[in-house]
């Protein structure tokens, strides 16, 4: 039934497996953010805001637009507020300038007012440093999995049981 347990040289070789799938998915990931030039080139949305452009739980692929043209109003960007770590998407609804010094306003679809409230203390708008990336392509609810590891920290001790788990009795 253990039959990793038994020869440890296959439960090494599995081991190296796990690892291996792991190192590739974080290359994949450096990968996709120096490509895209972003530092997070895939977000989960976590709140309604969005509604009905996006819903809790669908996954984002960023570009970073900065590459290939100017942010715009009507476009949908990922932006950081100082001092906190969930960026948050939003629309632009008002840019003022042009180039490095533009600034942003940003709107919630489905929000009565502008982003102003969210933004940090003392500051009025979005410079263009703080735009993560911009909106190229949405998955729907592939991202419900991350939100729920988030809303139940418990479930990611169970999940990586079930990993090792399958590692260990993994037959080849």
């Amino acid at each position: 039934m253990f039959a990793g347990l038994q020869n440890p040289r296959n439960f090494a070789a599995q081991l190296m497996n796990f690892g291996l799938v792991l190192s590739t998915a974080f290359m994949m990931w450096k990968g996709l953010s120096i490509i895209s030039d972003s530092p997070s080139p895939i977000v989960v949305v976590l709140s309604g805001s969005m509604e009905p452009a996006f819903q809790r739980g669908d996954l984002l692929l960023l570009w970073n637009r900065e590459l290939i043209s100017e942010t715009s109003v009507g476009e949908i960007v990922v932006y950081n507020v100082k001092d906190k770590e969930i960026p948050i998407v939003h629309r632009v609804v008002r840019k003022f300038g042009h180039g490095d010094k533009a600034k942003f306003l940003t709107k919630g679809d489905n929000n009565v007012a502008d982003d102003t409230e969210l933004f940090a203390k003392g500051q009025d708008y979005l410079e263009r440093s703080d735009i993560i990336g911009s909106v190229v392509a949405y998955v729907p609810f592939v991202g419900y999995v991350t939100i729920l590891l988030s809303e139940y920290p418990w479930l990611k001790t169970v999940m990586l049981g079930i990993m090792g788990l399958m590692v260990v009795l993994q037959r080849e």
